[in-house]
């Protein structure tokens, strides 16, 4: 005899998983493999997500951590979080053929670090210390030129040489509302910092949270389909936890716990800006193994941006 399935109503969030840059990475890896044909090497994951360097990998990617590790004579492609500019002038220096995947969005706070350090300023950076994202920023200036800020602590404690001659910037995959704390503290504290054009938050990261929070108060648990060393993923599932149902962020369909689920009847789902669809439904598709799935997408906002490729590469 058959057990009767319990009910479990899905609200799955949208816009929810690969944004525009991760789209144009993952891209410029496998038209750098079909032009150059394998291996191609890539600095760092592409992205962070090992679904999808895996399945690059079994296309011909080879993912290293240093440009040492990349042989000379083949193409090395580096990573959406952006490189400091001493890695791109060694592949010059090593004459490699490279191409540069970081995201538009994280090339423009690049730019804004260069012009605001031109400017005479030092820059308090908000973000995670060991980011990828963040040694790629500190490397866009000479050293001493930025001090990192990770929390609002840090913010009532930092003490620059010149009060007056600040800057802040912030790394795109930070809690929205984290950041604006840290950035009030740091504006009532100095209120000559000059701050970016517009924000550095990224409209991927932005649009993903705003849809958790409006899903949140209408379930009672919150799975968030991710890496763990993905920041945007990760802040996924601690705002969720902050709306005040249980979260806990999964990479794949087996990590989830039936046990967790015990007695859920309603269940929000999303998923971070470097986790394939395809992951999702695999998901849903184990949910429904167990349960008497029905499914609702709830809509936020709606995302159109794309990203141009490099040249070289938009031809392939």
């Amino acid at each position: 005899m058959a057990v009767e399935k319990k009910p479990l109503q899905l609200m799955i969030a949208a816009p929810r998983g690969f944004c525009a840059g991760v789209d144009r990475a993952i891209r410029i890896v496998e038209l750098a493999i079909e032009k150059y044909g394998a291996p191609v090497y890539v600095r760092h994951e592409i992205v962070h997500n090992k679904f999808v360097v895996d399945g690059l990998k079994t296309r011909g990617a080879i993912f290293v951590e240093t440009l040492d590790a990349v042989p000379d004579g083949v193409p090395v492609v580096f990573s959406a979080h952006g490189v400091p500019k001493a890695v791109p002038a060694k592949a010059e220096a090593r004459g490699l053929s490279y191409f540069d995947a970081t995201c538009p969005l994280v090339s423009k706070v690049h730019s804004q670090a260069e012009r605001m350090v031109e400017q005479g300023r030092h820059i308090l950076f908000i973000g995670h210390a060991g980011h990828p994202e963040v040694i790629g920023t500190f490397g866009q200036v000479p050293e001493g030129s930025m001090t990192l800020i990770e929390t609002e602590e840090d913010a009532r404690n930092v003490t620059p040489d010149d009060a007056h001659a600040l800057g802040f910037l912030t790394q795109t995959t930070l809690s929205v509302d984290d950041t604006a704390q840290i950035i009030a503290t740091l504006q009532q504290r100095f209120t000559d910092i000059q701050g970016p054009r517009g924000e550095d938050i990224c409209y991927a990261t932005s649009n993903r949270q705003a849809a958790v929070k409006a899903i949140a108060p209408q379930c009672q648990a919150f799975l968030v389909i991710g890496a763990p060393n993905s920041s945007n993923s990760m802040r996924l599932a601690e705002l969720a936890a902050r709306e005040g149902v249980k979260s806990r962020l999964i990479r794949r369909a087996d990590e989830i716990d039936l046990d967790w689920l015990d007695g859920v009847t309603s269940l929000g789902i999303t998923a971070g800006a470097s986790a394939p669809e395809i992951l999702v439904r695999e998901v849903v598709e184990h949910l429904a193994q167990y349960f008497d799935v029905t499914e609702q997408e709830i809509t936020t906002a709606r995302e159109t941006i794309s990203f141009k490729l490099p040249r070289g590469l938009d031809q392939a």
